[in-house]
């Protein structure tokens, strides 16, 4: 069985955020965004990676005045105007961008298609939980109407649900159902990752113990036996002690790993490396690079105009990444 991951690069664009959730310690209250010199420099040291990965909080310019102060004296009315120079910069870089960038409106995810190979939005859960209270951005209608609106726009998704963060074993399983209908009517769900909760000192939450292993295992069983067999399960490697019994249970992606970023949203996990990774697949999977948008679509040619010729560069025959 083959194994995808993607080098990439992590741009976390802004800390900033309107939500504010209990188990988060990427959030901050100051007003930052990163400008065009540092993400430049970023890029320019991760020489080798594909994809640029732009992630940052949710709306920070509707409700914070420094937010909006910044991005004026920077020229720009509104952030989502500057994540499109930035995706434009990376491109010139030789970077295939994927944003992250909460819940948008059609016309939002139509001003970043051209310039991605692909999108994503975690739904997390598809049911109200009191760690989201003061998370506007997180009520499920509204995920769910950003991922079903991707589909409706032919765009290449990534989303997931965070496992441990209050909800019920059957909850998330129909979170699971609700991606797997929405791939069903759309099929644009490239991968789900299930991603588990870690404490945050400072947080509300950290005291709150973490799904044990043996519940992560049986929620990517669960996952496989919901979601489309098209559709790639993801175990993020720095998380989990050995990626090995998760790929056994059905897991055949290990997600976006970089040689010079840390991962900004678990910044105490480290990520392992690719000789770690072959090391643990343990001579019984493949290990294949990819591009953030999967060979599924790149043979479909779904993906940004903007960045058709870096993935004809970069794609094999079959979709993967060149070797």
């Amino acid at each position: 069985m083959i194994v995808t991951y993607s080098r990439n690069v992590f741009i976390p664009l802004t800390r900033s955020c309107r939500n504010k959730c209990w188990y988060c310690g990427f959030r901050v209250e100051n007003a930052d965004l990163m400008d065009r010199d540092s993400i430049k420099m970023l890029l320019e040291r991760a020489r080798g990676a594909k994809e640029a990965l732009f992630t940052f909080g949710e709306r920070p310019d509707q409700l914070n005045p420094e937010m909006k102060k910044i991005l004026r004296a920077l020229g720009y009315s509104e952030l989502l105007d500057y994540v499109v120079d930035m995706n434009k910069l990376a491109i010139a870089l030789g970077f295939l961008p994927h944003t992250n960038a909460g819940v948008l409106e059609k016309s939002e995810l139509l001003k970043l298609k051209p310039f991605n190979a692909s999108l994503g939005l975690m739904l997390e859960q598809a049911v109200e939980l009191e760690c989201h209270s003061e998370s506007p951005g997180k009520k499920p209608e509204l995920r769910i109407r950003t991922i079903r609106t991707a589909g409706k726009l032919k765009i290449p998704f990534t989303t997931g649900i965070l496992v441990g963060i209050g909800e019920k074993e059957y909850e998330r399983a129909y979170s699971l159902e609700v991606i797997a209908e929405l791939h069903k009517e759309f099929g644009h769900i490239q991968e789900v990752i299930i991603q588990n909760f870690k404490p945050k000192k400072g947080t509300k939450m950290e005291n709150f113990p973490e799904p044990t292993t043996e519940e992560m295992l049986k929620t990517v069983r669960l996952a496989r036996q919901i979601l489309p067999k098209d559709v790639a399960i993801q175990i993020p490697p720095n998380l989990v002690n050995d990626i090995y019994p998760f790929l056994k249970a059905g897991a055949n992606d290990l997600g976006g790993i970089s040689e010079v970023t840390p991962d900004y949203i678990n910044p105490e996990a480290n990520w392992p490396s690719i000789e770690q990774i072959k090391k643990a697949l343990r001579g019984e999977f493949v290990l294949r690079e990819r591009l953030p948008v999967y060979p599924k679509f790149v043979k479909l040619k779904l993906f940004g105009s903007a960045v058709s010729e870096l993935i004809e560069v970069y794609s094999d025959d079959d979709g993967y990444c060149r070797s």
